[in-house]
């Protein structure tokens, strides 16, 4: 693929049939009412001269280059804003027109620099284009007198400038903050000729709100913003579309490449998921797939405490065979095992389970999406029949309500929270359920109708106080009950019981009884209400009863089955949901079919020619308890580092430690690593080839940019191994992986590479039912049939805070970190995040003589860690939060072993602590505090 330039029609596209019929140029154009006369011509092949106007931003009319002649109207209005009327007769070149261009392209060019062919966008300059396409020759102004060519350029932020000098001030870069983004971050400063770009109160990029999300970067029609990789590189010269690698929003991009070199990640208009924006990660922290750090041969060593030999991949594959099959023989066919990764395609995922099955022989296999969000696939399945959400991203357009529950959108999954803003700024309103005060609770032209500052641990007795209020005043959906769900009655009674009341709850929460009515009658009275959620809800011991809770909710209210409404979960990692949808837990095959099922068994067993356990293998915590018991010996950890991100770390390592053989395969030496005695090395996104699964179901191409700089693919590592233990495991690529997922799993059962590169993504289940994809799920009828209200008993968490341990710890992440922070913390978005910090509130940090910046001791039952005090108001007394991003801090290390009662999820969330006071900053010497910086 070498599309560089994607197609702008100006102004954006209007919804609705093409009925207005007009005549440009002598063509007769159709579109739809309200469409402008700009993207009425360019739709007909007919390009206006623009600056200002682009068709991911509304018109604006400023530039003064897009005019046209009307038959019948006075003037040459802008074609930007004039929309099309039937029976127009539209002119786009005239001698009159061509001489109003030439003139406002002069007036440009004589405040301009002159350096085209020095400057990093020659070739990429619209106002270059421009001045092309009017003819222009000579300037008759000169370049005498007041101009702005010598203002400063802005270099604070780590990926790109801003050179002021050369801003046209077309304010590109200030609507695409506030439409796109929504952030609100740069203003027009000043008029007429004194007006220019700001950042914030005319301070830097740095200083200002901006969260690099590169929006005013690509909207920008000069070098004005500029990426410092084209700077230092070059224009690209082709791109290849792939998706990108962080979080479960699951952005597709255009890598820009220069011969081999990956110049630039800019977002691909025609993205399902993103529809051409993005966020500081996907757009400009690509650049640890190249870092030194990476690890690109195979490495051996008999013990941990060896040094690492470098080993070729003959080598490594035999002795990983070799090993298993012995640990086996020894110890039994149990002993050895495999976790799977939410960073890796759905194919590599699914070629790791099926080494897993059918060459080590057991169900031991499991993955990281169960330490986020397996409540989701519990709670969803037993109410609607399915384990994922409802809805696609496009959907909350249409809400009305939006509650937000246990997520942080704007730090989490940034491009989805831009859409939810827009809406919101549309007039749809906010419930926020949330410990902490984030920011979607009031920030730039969004706030909160009710934030319902919950206690850590109490999400099941906020969502039964919330259908308590449903039920007893009459807010019930009776029609869309009767019609689609079953067990109501009993649910009903059970919910309307004294104890689930807002006043009995109130004590629980901490929510004010008048607070948690309101919003139940603002959700429930909703046309279209929503339900959108993050792993403050999934990562409790209640979470599956949490994602039952509001399922119910859902279903009472009628909020289920088209757009604008649903159960929407926020997945954590690039592909959770795919990691999930192959078969990764040890009690369900691809499908979420259970492993007991003679009849989905045997079709596996036909097609793989083995013979499989039909009892669920280990999860994570059992391979960990039992490797401390001395029973299981061996586990192969697929792109993941459980060392750092799961809980109780000391039980994790121990456990690590006691194993005879740990195969880890990744892109660094990472925690687990310090454990291990095979290190193979993996792939970065930008060489993979096949599919990632996102938080709506869709399923996206990921297509290698350039060769893996290992030499072998990673689902082909994973063959050689199942063929070194004898079981005849190959294919040719990748795609043949997915046409055996095709066969094998009915939710993806239309789904092909072929069809993908065709259409550019679709949403399972996608066959013969539904051979476009399913972008809405439950339209006419559950998957299950009926949708089962199911009764959700709250139970408190058995880790509360005590008297030595008296506050509780919740966390999450921030926007410019990614889960373990292998990745991100080898770009410049550490200049965000160079260190985990606590964040209290200020009265618990007053009692402890803890002030903002000082080193904290964080300690729980079982472990202690340190990290710096940051005093914040947003966190109610009594809760502290942190980040895991930072393997210096190691958060896990106090998380307990709580977990959820159905998937065993762990409850990072609440976790009962003390914070002391170790050593304020200035008691510690400036060299040391300059290590520690630097090693972070």
């Amino acid at each position: 693929m070498t599309l560089i330039k994607e197609p702008d029609h100006g102004t954006p596209a209007r919804a609705g049939e093409a009925t207005v019929a007009v005549e440009i140029d002598g063509t007769e154009v159709l579109v739809p009412e309200g469409t402008s006369v700009m993207r009425a011509a360019s739709e007909a092949g007919i390009d206006i001269p623009r600056l200002c106007a682009t068709d991911s931003l509304e018109p604006f009319g400023s530039c003064r280059l897009c005019l046209v002649d009307i038959d019948g109207r006075k003037g040459t209005p802008a074609s930007c804003t004039t929309p099309v009327a039937p029976g127009m007769k539209v002119r786009t070149q005239t001698p009159e027109l061509a001489g109003l261009r030439r003139g406002v392209m002069e007036l440009y060019i004589s405040d301009h620099p002159l350096d085209c062919l020095t400057c990093p966008a020659n070739g990429d300059c619209e106002l270059q284009d421009m001045a092309g396409v009017v003819g222009l020759r000579e300037v008759r102004y000169g370049f005498d007198g007041e101009n702005h060519l010598d203002e400063p350029t802005d270099s604070s932020n780590p990926y790109f400038d801003f050179d002021a000098s050369k801003c046209i001030s077309c304010s590109r870069c200030v609507r695409a903050c506030g439409e796109v983004q929504g952030t609100f971050a740069l203003t027009i400063e000043g008029r007429g000729f004194a007006s220019k770009v700001a950042a914030g109160a005319g301070g830097s990029f740095m200083e200002s709100d901006c969260v690099s999300c590169g929006a005013c970067v690509q909207a920008c029609p000069t070098a004005t913003l500029q990426e410092r990789s084209v700077v230092e590189l070059g224009m690209p010269t082709r791109s290849v579309v792939t998706t990108c690698a962080y979080c479960g929003v699951g952005c597709s991009f255009k890598a820009e490449l220069r011969g081999d070199e990956v110049v630039r990640m800019v977002p691909y208009k025609d993205g399902g998921a993103n529809e051409g924006h993005s966020c500081v990660k996907g757009r400009f922290a690509f650049g640890y797939a190249s870092h030194p750090d990476r690890q690109l041969k195979p490495m051996l060593r008999e013990r941990i405490t060896d040094p690492w030999r470098e080993v070729g991949w003959e080598e490594a594959i035999g002795y990983v065979a070799r090993r298993m099959l012995d640990i086996q023989a020894r110890h039994g066919a149990g002993a050895i095992g495999g976790i799977t990764s939410s960073r890796c395609t759905n194919e590599e995922v699914y070629a790791v389970q099926k080494m897993v099955r059918a060459a080590f022989g057991n169900n031991n296999v499991d993955t990281c999406a169960r330490v986020c969000h397996s409540p989701t696939g519990y709670g969803l399945k037993q109410t609607y029949g399915t384990s994922a959400g409802t809805q696609d991203f496009k959907s909350v357009a249409r809400a009305d309500v939006i509650l937000v529950i246990g997520a942080n959108p704007t730090d989490g999954h940034p491009v989805f929270a831009s859409r939810m803003k827009r809406r919101l700024r549309q007039g749809a309103r906010l419930i926020v359920a949330d410990p902490r005060r984030i920011d979607l609770v009031r920030s730039p032209h969004v706030e909160a109708a009710h934030h319902l500052q919950l206690a850590p641990g109490t999400n099941v007795a906020l969502v039964n106080a919330l259908a308590h209020v449903v039920v007893t005043e009459g807010l019930v959906d009776r029609a869309f009950v009767a019609e689609r769900c079953e067990d109501f009655e009993a649910w009903e009674r059970f919910i309307a019981r004294p104890e689930h009341s807002p006043e009995a709850v109130a004590g629980i929460t901490g929510v004010p009884a008048e607070e948690l009515r309101a919003a139940a009658r603002l959700y429930a009275g909703a046309p279209n209400a929503a339900i959108y959620y993050g792993l403050g809800v999934t990562e409790h011991s209640q979470g599956s009863t949490m994602v039952m809770g509001m399922a119910n909710l859902a279903m009472a209210t009628g909020n289920i089955g088209r757009e604008g409404v649903g159960v929407n979960p926020l997945r954590g990692q690039n592909n959770v949901q795919g990691s999930c949808d192959m078969g990764s837990f040890p009690h369900e095959l691809p499908g979420y079919r259970h492993v007991s099922d003679d009849a989905v068994r045997s079709v596996f067993e036909t097609l793989w020619g083995r013979t499989l356990q039909s009892e669920p293998g280990l999860r994570i915590p059992n391979m960990l308890d039992s490797a401390v018991d001395g029973t299981f010996r061996a586990l192969f950890v697929h792109g993941e580092d459980i060392a750092q991100s799961d809980p109780n770390t000391r039980h994790v390592t121990a456990a690590l430690s006691a194993m005879d053989l740990v195969v880890v395969q990744d892109l660094f030496l990472n925690e687990t690593s310090k454990f291990a005695h095979v290190f193979l090395p993996g792939t970065s996104f930008l060489e993979k080839d096949g599919t990632f699964t996102n938080a709506e179901r869709r399923i996206n191409r990921v297509r290698p940019v350039m060769a893996p700089r290992t030499g072998k693919h990673e689902w082909q590592i994973v063959c050689e191994i199942a063929q070194a233990m004898g079981y005849p495991m190959k294919w040719d690529d990748a795609s043949q992986i997915m046409d055996e997922i095709a066969m094998t799993t009915p939710t993806f059962a239309g789904v092909s590479f072929g069809k993908l590169d065709r259409v550019g993504s679709v949403q399972w289940p996608c066959n013969d039912t539904a051979p476009e994809g399913t972008p809405i799920m439950h339209v006419d009828g559950f998957v299950r049939g009926r949708g089962r209200f199911v009764e959700t008993v709250y139970v408190p968490t058995e880790d509360r805070s005590t008297r030595k341990f008296p506050l509780i710890l919740t966390t999450g992440r921030i926007l410019s970190q990614y889960n373990v922070g292998a990745q991100t913390r080898r770009t410049g978005n550490v200049a965000w995040h160079p260190e985990d910090v606590l964040e209290l509130h200020p009265h618990d940090a007053e009692v402890r003589g803890i002030r903002d910046g000082d080193t904290v001791a964080l300690a729980s039952r079982v472990g202690e860690t340190s990290l710096r005090a940051r005093i914040d108001d947003r966190m109610p007394v009594g809760v502290v939060y942190t980040t895991f991003h930072h393997p210096a801090t190691g958060a896990n290390v106090v998380t307990t072993e709580h977990s959820d009662w159905a998937t065993n999820c762990p409850e990072y969330k609440v976790t009962a602590v003390q914070v002391t006071l170790k050593r304020p900053p200035a008691a510690e010497p400036a060299a040391a505090r300059s290590v520690a910086a630097g090693e972070r």
